[in-house]
């Protein structure tokens, strides 16, 4: 099998997605990467030898002897470049979130399905073991019909990740509602089999806004901006990106269009990071504690009681064979990706789904900013919809 020519746009925080890619004889090679950042394109060259290696995504997106491309720009970006990509009929890997806005969102769906080009986005939470796992369960009845759901997401990390850099300003990010939230609510909505339909959100900038240790616009992360063991507890952090307008703390509540109630809440200054999900149905309930291997989803189902640490069942998180990246979930979307290019037809993740998790997560943003007052989420124009859901092919087969 020859490999597929893969040019990569953006070579930052998901550069990991590029070199799991880069698979020279097993399928892949990155034959081109295009940063403005001199140091993303030093590690780049490094990387991958004999690509090409440019300041301009314009050269990459042109090439004629490239396959496809992966977009791993900032987000606010992704609808610029992704629209690009599919008017030069390169099939895109577009990384989640989808872009920043609903409207935008629109636009890249829109134009994949005028041109033709294959569109596929980077949820690859769709593939990490304890996902697939409480989708299985609940596939096979474990707890009845799912009727509420309950996320609880404590990110431990936040503020190294996320008040750093660009993500801690709206204009490149509309909310980490959206741009962090955007994982948990498609697997919300894949677990539930619905998409949301009304939302109502508070939260606050409770942390991170009272720190004064803000670099100097246009000053360059520092070498630990990142630790495992430093940086606690949240008001040691130093050196904070210089304009922090975004929330870090934040409640959800969801009502899904085929009557599941839901509820998110995301927290940037835990001193743990891992996500809980209690899914609960009309004949039981699960609820995963840890989310790599190690952990498990543990299941009640089989009588009432009082609290009982001792469920019904249980089931390990399994590790995967190639655990880099995700629990496993990089290699196997790019798996996934490479596949789709190739052969096309449907795909685990949904750039409808996509979608829906960001319109659910930029409309409860706008509730949490409005002072909590319920909102509505915008509609996706049912051809859209088809198209997609048949594998984007023109017709149905």
């Amino acid at each position: 099998m020859t490999d597929l020519r893969i040019g990569v746009i953006g070579y930052g925080m998901r550069g990991t997605i590029a070199r799991t890619a880069h698979r020279p004889g097993r399928g892949a090679v990155v034959a081109a990467v295009a940063d403005p950042d001199p140091r993303a394109r030093e590690a780049a060259a490094a990387a991958f030898p004999g690509a090409l290696v440019t300041t301009d995504h314009r050269k990459v997106i042109e090439a004629p002897d490239l396959d496809a491309v992966l977009v791993l720009t900032p987000d606010h970006t992704h609808a610029d470049v992704a629209c690009a990509a599919l008017l030069a009929g390169k099939p895109a890997f577009v990384e989640k979130p989808l872009d920043i806005t609903v409207e935008r969102c629109d636009e890249i769906l829109q134009t994949a399905r005028r041109t033709g080009t294959r569109l596929y986005v980077g949820h690859n939470m769709r593939h990490m073991p304890v996902v697939r796992m409480m989708r299985d369960l609940i596939g096979r009845g474990a707890i009845g019909t799912v009727k509420t759901v309950w996320v609880r997401h404590f990110v431990g990390y936040g503020g190294d990740w996320y008040f750093k850099d660009w993500h801690a300003e709206r204009q490149y990010t509309t909310g980490l509602l959206l741009q962090k939230a955007a994982h948990d609510i498609d697997v919300l909505h894949w677990l539930s089999g619905g998409y949301t339909r009304d939302v109502q959100a508070m939260g606050d900038l409770m942390v991170y806004g009272d720190n004064p240790h803000r670099r100097a616009p246009g000053e360059p992360k520092t070498e630990d901006w990142y630790t495992e063991d430093g940086h606690w507890p949240p008001h040691t952090q130093r050196a904070l990106n210089p304009v922090i307008d975004i929330e870090d703390v934040s409640l959800l509540n969801m009502r899904l269009d085929n009557g599941v109630l839901a509820s998110y809440q995301q927290c940037h200054f835990t001193p743990d990071y891992w996500r809980n999900y209690t899914v609960i149905g009309d004949a039981g309930r699960l609820e995963n504690f840890g989310d790599g291997p190690g952990g498990q989803v543990k299941v009640w189902n089989s009588r009432r009681s009082e609290y009982r640490a001792e469920p019904d069942e249980t089931y390990d998180i399994p590790k995967p064979e190639d655990d880099q990246g995700h629990a496993g979930a990089d290699p196997l979307i790019i798996d996934e990706f490479l596949r789709f290019v190739r052969d096309g037809g449907v795909t685990d993740t949904s750039p409808v789904a996509a979608r829906m998790a960001v319109a659910a997560g930029y409309q409860a943003t706008a509730s949490l900013r409005a002072g909590g007052t319920p909102h509505e989420v915008p509609r996706l124009d049912p051809g859209l919809v088809a198209y997609f859901e048949r594998g984007q092919r023109p017709e149905a087969d």
